[in-house]
């Protein structure tokens, strides 16, 4: 039986590129996607655990193979880009003062609401 699964539209994007490329439907890139990504998982030359363990910060990602860091560096930046509840809680905080709550591309500061100048 077909499920949806939502996903992000930067990772939809490659997804179009690629399915393109490869002559593929999107449904038949992710799949395509998801079978070798379970290989490598349960290949001799890649460990989970130990992209989990570099994640945690228990084992240095120097230490971990050429394919195993790919992984912890795309996971790394997924992991960097969420927020937690203080960060949520200092932000809202801020949108309540009216303080800038952000950078802007062009390394101005973003507020919640415009401010007249």
């Amino acid at each position: 039986m077909a499920q949806s699964v939502k996903l992000a539209d930067d990772i939809m994007d490659v997804v179009r590129s690629e399915s393109a490329v490869q002559s593929r439907s999107v449904a038949g890139q992710l799949a395509h996607w998801v079978k070798i990504g379970r290989a490598i998982e349960q290949s001799g030359t890649y460990d989970h655990h130990n992209v989990t363990a570099a994640l945690e910060g228990k084992l240095s990602p120097d230490d971990l193979t050429a394919g195993e860091q790919d992984v912890w560096f795309e996971l790394f930046n997924m992991k960097m880009m969420e927020t937690n509840e203080i960060e949520q809680e200092f932000f809202a905080e801020r949108r309540r003062r009216g303080v800038g709550v952000g950078l802007s591309e062009d390394g101005e500061l973003v507020y919640e609401t415009p401010r007249e100048t």
